[in-house]
């Protein structure tokens, strides 16, 4: 029967004597303790707690009374200790004959508040043995601890756990592990849809957090019960879960929908470890769902992947990805299947550009247009499916370089690509551009996004000079700005030396400028009347890509004065200097006297002479141009063609030409000034030649520079090294570097090593 509150509280007042046994003093604490273990609220003031404090105190700092043997405290204290663990032995009885009776949440329900019941009042049993934990414990954790002993002291709070555990967690566990299994069950039917209380497995669970603990550090946190009892069959109910689903679910369902289950699931986990278990399972928890969700079912997704691509199903490529990059390797099958789509996708554009024309024809914008389309929609599909992970990017970038410099539009030829992109970039660049109106500085931009990626970067540099060679002789640059806007861009990409001779170009157009208006000044000084309009360009041969005709030219005598006062005047100013007059590159402007109309006809140095002629004769034949001119005949019929389609000519009889008296225009400006296809071929075969030329000298210049640092080195090592090097330029071909060797060594520049055919030496 339980004592009432008064009883209680007189009992309390009345305190033993400071030589009380170890009997009269338990007698009069374990009524306390009781009140205290069983949480009861009412009885218990704040006077009668301080009277059971210093009856424990009273009882641990007496001296045993003579004769006992040992005079030490560490007797008293012992004895009180000792009674603790029989009282909790006793005190959890109760609760094991009612825990046996129950199953599932109804045995969880009533651990918990049992558990919480209990571990309240053990937090106060220790507050109230503290002087007994402080010293007679201390002490004797210590000893034990230098002696070895096996058995441990434990202060009170943390005698409670270990009676708990011994005589309450492991009677339930024992039972075929019955209250983890109660939580696993619980756990499981949450991953079915219902609702559970997760706080009362949160609880539960962090109970068998508590229950471990270091004997060597006690405020250290020790998982071993968690990990043996609680951790170790929930990761294992967790793979047999998911195993068992995702093949149920994959056998009726989509892959697609899988990439969804599977996303929804991890997450849940995720919640499942902030919610209610120990943050150190995360880990392995999320490991092993990664390997039953993902890794066992990797080979279905990876080969999925091509149809997501194909169909642009973004959010399914979000969650392939981000499914993938949980297990090591998973996103390289994805990259490489990538790389393959992507260029696939480039060689296909083209081929529907090509379709059935031929691949010479192709339009340079078009072309362009079409491998950018390509690279942006993938470049796209990076960043928003792949979170513009590197190694998606490199697979692009490895694709680029495949379709980029060898397609439908290419065929064979190395030089294809560059040449129409250089073509691109010219057009870009002229002044009758529409095709970048208003944004000039991003179209650029997204040429060189493809010049990034070719291999023959020679070759570009090549076409882009002699473009731009022109465009600064015809004065048809869209701005200053742009261009070295352009030759930035280039010089970041390649160097200073690939741009070097471009940047002079432009020097020598300023000092050309400043030339011609000194000439000028001169004529207008001495009084010299000059009948024609002009402007003469003198351009340094090392810098320009510019061919002097193949054939002669007489110079008409309409312009043959001016012609005579310059070189007189440059060859005054510069003596030692030569000019050669570059007449196919030369434009003018003719004003016509024979028509009621006035015109203006915009012509080539060619069509030019062969009008003037026109001011002596009405008719001409072929042959009689040809000799007036020096223009070979080739040449000089299609330059007639030209005139004639434009009706400046009638052509009426074979190799006759008449001017024709009855021509008109809508304009005042008649543009005759068209390319023939003579010189249209000639620039790419001077282009490749002059390519060729420079590789050669590059190749050299690389195998010297190489030499001269490792004064050694076998053929292989060098040829290695060559390739290395030259490589940001073009793709050398090993013939070529063995040539270059050859030369070098016939040059003495380098020498073959004695007795060892493939090494080679530095000749200093």
């Amino acid at each position: 029967m339980e004592p009432s509150t008064t009883s209680l509280a007189d009992r309390f007042a009345q305190i033993p004597p400071q030589t009380a046994g170890l009997e009269e003093t338990w007698a009069f604490l374990k009524p306390g303790v009781d009140h205290i273990m069983s949480n009861l609220k009412a009885g218990l003031t704040f006077a009668n707690y301080i009277n059971l404090y210093t009856v424990t105190y009273n009882y641990c700092t007496t001296k045993a009374p003579v004769g006992i043997g040992d005079t030490s405290v560490d007797l008293f204290g012992s004895g009180l200790y000792h009674k603790m663990p029989e009282y909790l032995t006793i005190h959890v009885a109760s609760m094991k004959q009612t825990a046996i009776l129950l199953q599932d949440e109804e045995l969880l329900q009533y651990y918990a508040s049992e558990w919480h019941r209990y571990t309240t009042g053990a937090y106060y049993l220790n507050r109230l043995f503290s002087y007994l934990n402080r010293h007679w414990i201390q002490r004797q954790r210590i000893q034990r601890q230098r002696d070895k002993r096996k058995k441990e002291m434990y202060p009170v709070y943390t005698l409670s756990l270990v009676q708990w555990k011994s005589q309450f967690f492991y009677f339930i566990q024992t039972d075929n592990q019955k209250l983890a299994n109660a939580v696993l069950r619980l756990i499981e039917r949450q991953r079915n849809g219902d609702m559970i209380d997760q706080g009362l497995v949160k609880k539960v669970v962090q109970s068998f957090v508590t229950l471990g603990f270091d004997n060597t550090y006690l405020n250290k946190e020790c998982l071993e019960v968690y990990e043996e009892h609680f951790e170790a069959p929930f990761i294992l109910a967790t793979e047999q879960y998911y195993k068992k689903e995702s093949e149920s679910f994959l056998a009726e369902n989509t892959v697609s929908d899988y990439l969804k289950k599977a996303e929804e699931r991890l997450r849940e986990e995720e919640d499942r470890v902030e919610r209610y278990l120990h943050t150190k399972t995360r880990k392995k928890l999320i490991q092993k769902c990664e390997e039953v969700l993902i890794r066992q079912h990797a080979e279905l997704m990876w080969d999925s992947f091509q149809n997501l691509l194909d169909f642009d199903q973004d959010e399914d490529l979000q969650r392939i990805y981000s499914l993938m990059s949980r297990i090591s390797d998973g996103l390289d099958p994805l990259r490489k299947r990538f790389e393959v789509h992507v260029k696939q996708a480039g060689l296909s554009a083209i081929s529907r550009l090509v379709g059935e024309g031929s691949a010479v024809d192709v339009d340079a914008k078009i072309y362009v247009d079409a491998l950018l389309e390509v690279h942006q929609k993938n470049s796209e599909t990076i960043t928003r499916c792949f979170r513009g992970e590197v190694g998606f990017a490199a697979s692009l970038d490895k694709a680029c370089e495949g379709f980029v410099n060898r397609n439908a539009a290419t065929g064979s030829s190395s030089t294809k690509s560059p040449e129409l992109l250089a073509k691109h970039a010219d057009i870009l660049l002229r002044k009758d551009n529409k095709m970048a109106e208003g944004d000039l500085e991003s179209t650029l931009n997204r040429v060189m996004v493809l010049f990034k990626y070719l291999e023959d970067k020679d070759i570009f540099q090549t076409f882009y000079t002699t473009k731009l060679s022109k465009r600064l002789i015809q004065g048809v640059s869209a701005s200053d700005e742009s261009e070295a806007s352009m030759i930035s861009k280039l010089k970041e990409a390649c160097g200073f030396e690939y741009t070097n001779k471009i940047q002079r170009m432009f020097t020598d157009m300023s000092l050309s400028k400043d030339l011609t208006d000194s000439f000028k000044e001169r004529m207008t000084q001495n009084h010299d009347d000059m009948d024609i309009t002009f402007t003469v360009m003198v351009l340094g041969t090392n810098f320009w890509p510019l061919h002097p005709p193949t054939h002669g030219f007489t110079i008409p005598v309409e312009i043959m004065p001016t012609y005579e006062r310059f070189t007189k005047y440059y060859q005054s100013k510069y003596s030692g200097r030569k000019l050669t007059w570059l007449w196919n590159y030369s434009k003018n402007e003719l004003r016509t006297n024979y028509l009621n109309q006035k015109y203006i006809l915009m012509t080539s140095a060619y069509q030019m002479v062969i009008l003037v002629q026109y001011n002596r004769n009405d008719t001409l034949s072929l042959d009689e141009l040809s000799a007036v001119t020096a223009i070979s005949k080739d040449i000089l019929s299609q330059v007639l063609a030209l005139l004639v389609k434009a009706k400046i000519l009638v052509n009426e009889k074979k190799d006759q030409y008449d001017l024709n008296p009855g021509f008109k225009s809508k304009k005042i400006r008649v543009n005759l000034n068209q390319r023939i296809k003579a010189e249209v071929k000639a620039e790419s075969s001077d282009v490749l030649k002059a390519v060729d030329e420079d590789r050669k000298y590059v190749i050299r210049a690389a195998i010297v520079r190489i030499m001269k640092a490792n004064r050694t080195m076998k053929n292989q090592a060098l040829i290695q090294e060559v390739i290395s090097q030259v490589s940001q330029r073009f793709v050398p071909k090993i013939p070529d570097i063995k040539k270059a060797v050859e030369t070098l060594l016939e040059q003495e520049y380098i020498e073959r090593v004695d007795g060892q055919r493939d090494r080679f030496a530095y000749v200093a």
